[in-house]
């Protein structure tokens, strides 16, 4: 199992769902750094669960920063950051052990680890092990903000639903039915200086993809007009360029700050559409693999009815996760620092 992404800044991630902790060890951060812990407290807080919109399970993310870390600032040792799982019912998942649920990672992790995986609350597949990537990214976001570099990421849509509270009225509904909704969240990151990417296989938006295609849920993405690019002429559709002092700009951003696999200067804009939570309690047909019967299943447990809300402060972590880590190999890492 391979769970370490980056290459001048690596993180790392460990731990299961109802196992003592989760974490994540970030290596290649430089010294010297400022750790807000209760910046990354608050991270943590907006991935949480907060009403009837989410998973009733409710995890205090109380983490402890084990190395790395010397009075408040980096010591450009690798940064160790656990996350003890208390709220945990693994009672809820007895059947889930050979009754795979449709659209999880249940039936897959079997195949892969020959049943030894830990099959409680999706183990490491969880998206509990998010937080760890939320940590993590709290400790890199400050350091880019340094540099004039922002990210944020929006709710565009759910089920459909563009407003707040039509959004949530589809929620609950699904909700009260025993089933659940996806969405869609726009990211954008401002003040990343053109020239950082590679061409071919370490593009910025082929690096992105790759690290949000981590995040449980997450089923596609696109960048700047993304799939409208088919129905655009390439009169329409091209970025038309000025000078501004000593500056290149675009007038409009269709490619989304990217082109050739190389930012320009522009904001670099993606959407990510997240999938409805595969776990429900609605009955559905499928399969016990102890008995290679078909079945079915009504899923225990607690589960969100939505995670896209919850997704939001995930994709902005391991945004600049990456964009840190392009940067760094561009620049070098003690760049963050300076």
């Amino acid at each position: 199992m391979k769970n370490t992404i980056g290459n001048s800044l690596t993180v790392t991630l460990f731990g299961e769902s109802h196992g003592k902790a989760i974490g994540a060890v970030l290596d290649g951060m430089p010294s010297g750094i400022k750790v807000d812990e209760e910046y990354i407290a608050s991270q943590l807080t907006r991935r949480r669960p907060k009403d009837a919109l989410s998973t009733p399970r409710q995890e205090k993310d109380e983490f402890s920063i084990l190395s790395g870390v010397f009075e408040g600032r980096t010591t450009g040792t690798p940064i160790c950051i656990t996350i003890p799982n208390a709220d945990t019912h693994s009672s809820d998942y007895g059947e889930m052990q050979y009754k795979m649920r449709p659209s999880h990672a249940d039936y897959t992790a079997n195949c892969r680890y020959n049943g030894f995986q830990d099959y409680r609350g999706g183990g490491h597949f969880s998206g509990r092990i998010t937080a760890a990537l939320v940590a993590a990214g709290a400790l890199v976001l400050p350091a880019l903000n340094k540099k004039g570099i922002c990210i944020n990421t929006n709710i565009l849509s759910v089920a459909g639903e563009t407003a707040e509270e039509k959004r949530n009225e589809k929620i609950l509904a699904a909700k009260s039915e025993g089933d659940s909704v996806g969405g869609v969240l726009e990211t954008l990151i401002t003040g990343v200086p053109a020239g950082v990417g590679e061409p071919w296989f370490d593009t910025v938006e082929g690096m992105l993809s790759h690290a949000i295609f981590s995040i449980p849920a997450v089923k596609g993405i696109e960048f700047g007009l993304g799939f409208n690019f088919a129905d655009k002429k390439g009169s329409e559709a091209n970025d038309q360029m000025y000078a501004d002092g000593d500056s290149v700009k675009c007038y409009t951003n269709n490619n989304g700050g990217v082109m050739g696999g190389i930012t320009n200067g522009m904001p670099i804009v993606f959407r990510t559409v997240i999938k409805p939570t595969p776990t429900i309690s609605k009955e559905q047909k499928t399969v016990d693999i102890s008995t290679m019967q078909n079945t079915t299943i009504s899923a225990r447990g607690r589960h969100d009815p939505c995670i896209v809300h919850r997704a939001s402060v995930v994709v902005e972590s391991v945004t600049a996760l990456v964009i840190a880590d392009m940067l760094s190999a561009k620049y070098g890492t003690d760049w963050l620092a300076k």
